[in-house]
C-alpha cells in the first residue's frame, strides 16, 4: 500500500525510465555557455573580499539546502531528466519543444515534468553551480597565498572543494539513478554538511568569533546537540524522500495509537527504489509509518539534547544571545513539524521546516565553535594579504 502522499502517476513513471549512474546531456556548444558562465562566477569571486567571498558562500548555501527541498516537495527532481541540462539545453527555456512534448505524453503536468518542474530543478543547479565555483575560487586563493608563504592554512578549503565534487556527483545521481530514496537522502545530507563546513570555516575568519572556555560539559554537550540534529535531519530526510509525511495522522499519536504497528525492518531497508522494496513488491504502509514514528520519537531526543546545551551556553553573558537563538528556532521547528501533520503536509510549512532545520545547523555549528576555546588555541585567522581581492589591470 503506497503512503496517502506518494503520487501514484511519479512511481509509474520513473518505471518507465532507466537507471544510468553517469549522464551528460549537453551539447558542446551549450557546454561551452556553461563554462563561460562559472568563469564569470570565478572573476567574480576572485575580486571580492575574502570575508564577503565566504559568507556570500554560507548564505548561498542555506538558500541551496532550503530550495533543495522546495525541488523535493514539489515533486521537480525529474523536471529535467537529463544532468546537467534540460533535454540538452542550458535552460528550460530553450528545451520548451521537449518539455511540452513531454508534457503530452504524460497527460498533464501533474507527471514528473512540466515548464514549473523544469525551472525549480535547473535554478537549483545553477545556485549548485555557483557555490562550486566559488568554492573553486577560495581553495584557489588559499594555495596562492600559501605558496607565497603565507599562513594561511588551506586544508578547509581543500576539503570543501573535494565536497563539493562529491554532493555534484550525488545530484546527478538523484536525477539519473531515478530518486533513489537513500541517494536523494545522502543529497540532502550532503548539503547540510557542506553548510556546517562552511559556517565553520566563516566563524573561523570572523575576529568577533574568538572561541571561549565554556568547559568541557558545554562543550561536549554542544556538539552531541549538532550530532543529534544531524541525525534527525537524515530521518526527516528519510520521510520526505519515501513519501511518508501523512503515514501517521494525528499529533502527538500515529493514526489514534501510542504503538503503533510498523514495519522496522522494511522502514529502514536503505537500498531500493523509490516506493519499491528490494524484491519489487510495493512498499507497505506498516514500513512508511516506521519511518515516520522514527522521526517523532528521534525527535524527543534531540529536543533533550538542545535544550541542555542551551541552557549551558546561557550560563555565559557572551553566549546567552546565541542560546536564546537557538531555543526559539527549537520551539519554531516544533510548531512547523506540528503543523506538517496537522495540515496534511501544506508546502510553505514543510519548506519552513527544512529551512529552520538548517538555521539551527548554523546556530549549533556557531556554537560548537564558540565553545572550542578550551580545548585548543586558536591560531591565525585566515585574512591576510594574500586572501585579498584580486586587482584588475589599471
Amino acid at each position: 500500500m503506497m503512503s496517502p502522499s506518494l503520487p501514484s502517476n511519479l512511481v509509474h513513471n520513473l518505471y518507465q525510465a532507466v537507471p544510468t549512474v553517469w549522464l551528460f546531456s549537453l551539447h558542446w556548444l551549450q557546454a561551452g555557455m556553461w563554462l563561460l558562465g562559472l568563469l564569470l562566477v570565478v572573476w567574480a569571486g576572485m575580486r571580492m573580499r575574502w570575508a564577503r567571498l565566504v559568507a556570500l558562500l554560507v548564505f548561498l548555501t542555506m538558500d541551496l539546502v532550503m530550495f533543495g527541498a522546495f525541488v523535493r516537495l514539489t515533486d521537480a527532481g525529474l523536471g529535467c531528466p537529463d544532468w546537467p541540462g534540460c533535454y540538452g539545453r542550458l535552460t528550460p527555456a530553450q528545451a520548451h519543444v521537449q518539455i511540452h512534448q513531454a508534457v503530452a505524453e504524460e497527460g498533464g503536468t501533474q507527471g514528473n515534468v512540466s515548464p514549473f518542474k523544469a525551472w525549480v530543478e535547473m535554478i537549483h543547479r545553477y545556485v549548485a553551480t555557483i557555490i562550486g565555483a566559488l568554492i573553486t575560487v577560495m581553495a584557489a586563493r588559499a594555495l596562492w597565498a600559501r605558496r607565497k608563504g603565507q599562513a594561511v592554512r588551506v586544508g578547509l578549503p581543500l576539503l570543501l572543494f573535494a565536497w563539493i565534487i562529491v554532493q555534484g556527483m550525488f545530484g546527478a545521481w538523484t536525477v539519473t539513478l531515478l530518486l533513489k530514496p537513500l541517494i536523494v537522502t545522502l543529497h540532502l545530507m550532503g548539503g547540510i554538511v557542506l553548510l556546517l563546513l562552511a559556517a565553520w570555516f566563516w566563524m573561523r575568519n570572523r575576529p568577533d568569533m574568538q572561541p571561549l572556555d565554556a568547559g568541557a560539559a558545554t562543550r561536549w554537550l554542544t556538539l552531541a546537540a549538532l550530532g543529534g540534529l544531524l541525525v534527525q535531519i537524515f530521518l526527516g530526510g528519510w520521510v520526505s524522500t519515501n513519501y511518508a509525511a501523512l503515514a501517521c495522522s494525528g499529533f502527538p499519536t500515529c493514526n489514534g495509537s501510542w504503538n503503533p504497528t510498523v514495519d522496522w525492518s522494511a522502514g529502514f531497508t536503505m537500498w531500493r527504489d523509490l516506493g519499491r522494496m528490494p524484491d519489487g513488491s510495493a512498499i507497505t504502509l506498516q514500513a512508511l509509518m516506521a519511518i515516520h514514528w522514527a522521526h517523532r520519537l528521534f525527535a524527543v531526543v534531540v529536543c533533550a539534547l538542545v535544550l541542555g546545551a542551551a541552557g549551558l551556553l546561557a550560563r555565559f553573558r557572551e553566549l546567552r544571545r546565541l542560546a536564546a537563538w537557538l531555543v526559539l528556532a527549537l520551539l519554531t521547528q516544533i510548531a512547523l513539524g506540528v503543523s506538517v501533520v496537522l495540515l496534511q503536509h501544506p508546502l510553505v510549512p514543510a519548506v519552513a521546516h527544512n529551512g529552520v532545520a538548517a538555521l539551527m545547523v548554523l546556530l549549533l555549528t556557531t556554537a560548537a565553535w564558540r565553545t572550542s576555546g578550551g580545548r585548543r588555541e586558536r591560531r591565525a585567522a585566515a585574512p591576510s594579504a594574500g586572501m585579498q581581492p584580486v586587482q584588475g589591470p589599471s
